[in-house]
């Protein structure tokens, strides 16, 4: 097998190894098992840098196995590809960083990390697939590897989310299969190629292919959280913080996004779908997602649930990229699977340090948690001005291009939905920000006795990928006209996979 074929294999490698290991090591070994992690984290990086510089540059890495006659698994490194695998692995070091000093002296850490390097893995296996089945296979392994991290506490609560889980992702999961079924009785097997390959059916089919795209949609948009599609998201915060963060901004819902992207482009083609007349209902659902969204986290006092429905409504963002036409559009919604992913594991990590260290687990607790957390306030207050859109912020260049986008697809009807998403961002972000650096206060913290003026900055391994996060936030928009910037990669995609001109 030569080296292009075996990349692929070996960046999944790279995770699923280290999981297998991790899951037969003691809960004692966990200097071993950090090492794991991290040497498998790094090394995933190292890996994809070089698939980068070779995709950059017209190289091709692609393995093909074929499983029985007329399916194969199909791994295909391709920009797109690499934009949400490089995107996966950065974050994935991040948050195996702030895991471990997450869940220092918790019980069942083996078992823990054991499923988080195979959640990695099947995110991969997503990104890399080259087709129809391949992406299927992955999509469902992500859904079996998540499901121990959403219930990983055991107690009653994380039981009955993870049951919503898994009765929303395995319903999707049927409605993509039925969806896929469908088509390879059209077509055999799919391929993801440039333009599409549903195209080359005649007008006969356009019912039936019609029908195949609700299906597909249907069954990435479960995780993708499309209204009335999300309602396992929300329920899912009852999970420990590093699992939250692996759903919203590495995992499960970008997977979505992500598949949402693989059907209209590279199954249908985004000419084809126009033709279809597919594109606007997307779209509209899309709005109404990212309204919804807003509006709901408006009224939640828990953190981590207006986290939640932010990410609701910020993922959308990216389906109403796609869903219009043109390469302005299609960079805002290729940068923002980037960018959201960023800004939202930044606040995950903030609202995990606020609960871990004073026992702040709502909004109405922040008051004056600036003056004894200020690193992790900082982080906080970054990614919330990022998810607003404010300038120098990553949340500003994606928004821009989307905004632009609409305009030059003639749909200034999103632009408008886009300006009243910003202002109800801003409504339910704004206040936890001014609470906690301004907010009085004069009762001890919900988690102990410390003095309310005293400093309680969390443990460098929370701290770290934190401010790691809120620094990302800034630079990602002060650098993104730089050559090798999420922006311009996104370009690239534009450009060479999809609509062949320059954005």
């Amino acid at each position: 097998m030569r080296l292009n074929e075996a990349l692929p294999l070996l960046v999944l490698a790279t995770s699923f190894v280290p999981g297998l290991v991790i899951f037969m090591l003691p809960e004692e070994r966990g200097a071993l098992r950090t090492t794991l992690n991290l040497a498998g984290a790094l090394a995933k990086l190292a890996l994809i840098g070089y698939m980068l510089w070779g995709v950059a540059r017209g190289t091709e890495f692609a393995f093909r196995h074929s499983v029985f006659p007329g399916v194969e698994l199909v791994l295909h490194a391709d920009s797109l590809s690499l934009l949400f695998v490089t995107l996966s692995a950065a974050l994935w070091l991040l948050t195996t960083l702030y895991a471990i000093g997450y869940l220092e002296d918790a019980p069942n850490r083996s078992r823990f990390f054991g499923f988080f390097s195979l959640c990695v893995t099947a995110t991969v296996g997503v990104a890399m697939a080259g087709n129809l089945f391949t992406f299927f296979f992955f999509y469902e392994l992500l859904t079996l590897s998540t499901y121990p991290l959403v219930v990983h506490r055991g107690t009653e609560a994380s039981v009955r989310a993870g049951t919503w889980y898994l009765g929303y992702t395995l319903t999707g999961g049927a409605l993509l299969l039925t969806g896929i079924v469908w088509l390879y009785g059209l077509l055999g097997q799919v391929e993801f190629v440039s333009g599409g390959s549903a195209s080359l059916l005649g007008p006969e089919y356009e019912p039936q292919l019609k029908i195949a795209f609700a299906l597909l949609i249907a069954g990435v948009g479960v995780k993708a959280a499309l209204v009335p599609l999300h309602g396992w998201l929300p329920r899912a915060m009852v999970a420990p913080a590093p699992v939250s963060a692996l759903l919203h901004a590495v995992a499960v819902v970008k997977a979505g996004a992500f598949g949402v992207m693989r059907i209209v482009y590279e199954v249908y083609g985004i000419e084809f779908a126009e033709e279809l007349g597919l594109l606007t209902p997307l779209a509209t659902v899309a709005a109404v997602t990212i309204i919804w969204g807003s509006l709901r986290a408006l009224t939640q006092d828990d953190l981590k649930r207006r986290l939640a429905f932010s990410t609701v409504s910020q993922v959308s963002y990216i389906v109403l990229g796609v869903a219009m036409p043109g390469p302005i559009a299609t960079v805002g919604g290729l940068v923002h699977l980037v960018h959201q992913g960023v800004m939202k594991i930044t606040l995950f990590f903030c609202a995990g340090n606020y609960a871990e260290t004073l026992g702040v687990r709502r909004v109405s607790e922040l008051n004056g948690i600036g003056r004894s957390m200020p690193l992790t306030t900082l982080a906080f207050t970054l990614g919330a001005l990022g998810m607003i859109g404010v300038p120098l912020t990553a949340g500003y260049v994606s928004k821009s291009y989307l905004s632009a986008g609409a305009h030059a697809a003639q749909m200034d009807w999103a632009s408008w939905i886009l300006t009243a998403s910003g202002l109800l961002n801003a409504a339910y972000f704004l206040p936890p920000v001014l609470r906690a650096w301004l907010g009085r206060r004069s009762e001890p913290w919900p988690g102990g006795h410390l003095h309310v003026h005293a400093r309680a900055e969390t443990n460098w391994l929370l701290l770290a990928p934190t401010l790691v996060g809120g620094a990302a936030t800034v630079l990602l928009a002060l650098l993104a006209q730089q050559e090798w910037s999420p922006l311009s990669w996104a370009k690239l995609i534009a450009a060479r996979e999809y609509l062949r001109q320059e954005p």
